[in-house]
């Protein structure tokens, strides 16, 4: 497949992804007035999110102008660590979601480090698009895994384990 295809069908994907978890959100209106539960379901906003504006930017720079989407993976990465580190430090008690997200902000160290060396792609014979595009896959398999778990009550942030 073609990488630019592929960047488009992952881009609408994860819109998709947050346009449904949008939905979801409105129909449990008490997630929203608990403020440990509010940063949850932000976290989860951003885990399609932010890898959709990724994908936006990885068509738009493609392999001409890779600076445009290397920048931008590297920005938009460190915003998604940071916020996935800050949800780690409340997850006490709550092993998958502890694990979810120590897995999840590697994943965007790793993104962001390619971003900034693309020639560490290359030790793994891929262009460094391809690598990216690998490592965003597995975050949104992540931000799958996290929304099944939270919406089965299981990692829930405000909740007794």
């Amino acid at each position: 497949m073609d990488v630019s295809t592929f960047y488009a069908l992952f881009s609408t994907t994860c819109f998709t992804l947050v346009g449904l978890w949008w939905n979801v959100v409105q129909s449990h209106a008490d997630w929203m007035r608990d403020r440990r539960l509010r940063r949850v379901v932000g976290g989860i906003y951003l885990s399609f999110l932010l890898p959709a504006v990724m994908g936006l930017f990885a068509q738009v720079g493609g392999t001409e102008q890779p600076s445009i989407w290397r920048g931008a993976f590297i920005a938009l990465s460190v915003i998604g660590c940071a916020s996935t580190l800050r949800l780690l430090a409340r997850a006490r008690g709550h092993h998958f979601l502890i694990w979810q997200q120590a897995a999840a902000a590697l994943l965007y160290a790793l993104i962001a480090v390619v971003g900034a060396f693309p020639d560490l792609a290359r030790h793994v014979d891929l262009r460094p698009i391809q690598t990216e595009a690998l490592l965003l896959i597995v975050l949104i398999i992540l931000a799958h895994a996290l929304v099944w778990r939270y919406m089965a009550g299981e990692g829930r942030a405000g909740e007794e384990a």
